[in-house]
């Protein structure tokens, strides 16, 4: 048996390792962009990916995951350091150094296999780091009750803040940076003895890196404004208070990934119904001779249709009649709910002689107040 090597046996166990990452994920590929792109290519494709599948806009089956696997993508090819183990290591790699928070070249996981080799090993910590978010924002939109039962698609413009299409080429490296926003630096206390102090400083965008002051590649700062166009699909039988969110629509900023963007429906009151979930509520003002003798009604609904009600006989005052299927749309999509009617009798102010004794005949029998 010829005898091999420790450092060639643990050449070809990375060889071996590198071939089964080349059949992950390519990054490049679901961009459409080749290996030399730039920055500034790679957030052009992102931008024009996202747009094509967000599942806001693409409700074809499929878009949903396409858009996750195009946002992966960009977080890591946009990232420096994630995009330095990828292209070494390969979609495997890179999950090895996010499980270890960060530190490593992405294969402190392989290292476990080469110590069962006698090779020995790192060990790193499975925590995984998360990534800072700009803040969200939420916006009302004021629908009528008839938009919220027939459904709507509304066409909204947002202005928000991007990254500057150059912004890497104004950050410099700087190991006291710890994140966006945090300085730590050393400071000495006596001879042998230093305390680590926090500081706030804006100029750090991200963990080791600095944004330059007066960059002339972003003359503007970090960011600049850009107005996008979206499509809001409010679903029939929406209520008030629910959200349709765009994520990672919100501000961007280096070093943090844009946080999400919440359209919180607010119902404009009506002057004909009032509802409660997918129930509708109306009163009907009806004379006394109506509620005596019964009628007819024709009311006209919430999308403009009219229907008919058919009351037989005898009401009571405050009376409420239930119609089966005339309340909103269920938000399950199966059905409606149902419309109550309550009967508000209007009663005259005076009777003539005439009048009461007439009443007094058809109710009594006879005229005298005796049955």
């Amino acid at each position: 048996m010829i005898p091999i090597h420790q450092s060639t046996l643990h050449l070809l166990i990375k060889l071996f390792l590198l071939v089964c990452l080349a059949k992950s994920e390519d990054y490049y590929k679901i961009l459409g962009i080749s290996r030399r792109a730039t920055h500034k290519e790679i957030k052009k494709a992102y931008r024009a990916k996202s747009l094509q599948y967000h599942p806001d806009k693409n409700k074809e089956e499929g878009a949903a995951e396409k858009f996750s696997e195009i946002s992966r993508a960009y977080e890591v090819l946009s990232d420096e350091e994630k995009k330095e183990i990828y292209d070494r290591h390969g979609e495997e790699g890179l999950k090895q150094h996010e499980q270890m928070g960060g530190q490593g070249d992405g294969f402190g996981g392989f290292d476990d296999i080469f110590s069962h080799f006698g090779f020995g090993g790192r060990h790193g910590g499975n925590r995984r780091g998360g990534e800072q978010r700009t803040p969200s924002v939420e916006m009302p939109i004021r629908l009528t009750l008839k938009q919220l039962y027939l459904g709507e698609i509304i066409e909204v413009e947002y202005v928000r803040q991007v990254l500057c299409v150059n912004w890497e080429e104004c950050m410099k490296t700087s190991k006291e940076c710890q994140g966006p926003g945090v300085k730590v630096r050393m400071q000495q206390l006596a001879p042998g003895f230093v305390q680590q102090v926090q500081q706030r400083d804006d100029r750090c965008v991200s963990r080791g890196k600095m944004w330059l002051k007066n960059c002339r590649s972003c003359p503007k700062g970090q960011t600049e404004t850009e107005k996008i166009e979206l499509t809001l699909d409010i679903p029939k039988g929406a209520r008030a208070g629910e959200q349709i969110t765009f994520e990672g629509v919100a501000d961007e900023k280096p070093g943090m990934m844009a946080g999400d963007l919440h359209f919180s429906i607010i119902e404009i009151p009506s002057n004909e119904f009032t509802r409660e979930g997918d129930n509708l509520y109306k009163t009907i003002e009806i004379p006394l001779v109506d509620a005596l003798v019964g009628f007819q009604k024709t009311i006209t609904h919430v999308d403009g249709k009219r229907f008919t009600i058919n009351v037989p006989g005898v009401i009571e005052c405050d009376h409420v009649m239930r119609v089966p299927g005339k309340g909103m749309p269920r938000r399950s999509g199966r059905g409606f709910g149902d419309l109550y009617l309550t009967f508000d009798v209007d009663f005259p102010d005076t009777l003539t002689d005439s009048q009461k004794n007439g009443i007094n005949k058809i109710l009594r029998g006879n005229g005298d107040g005796e049955l």
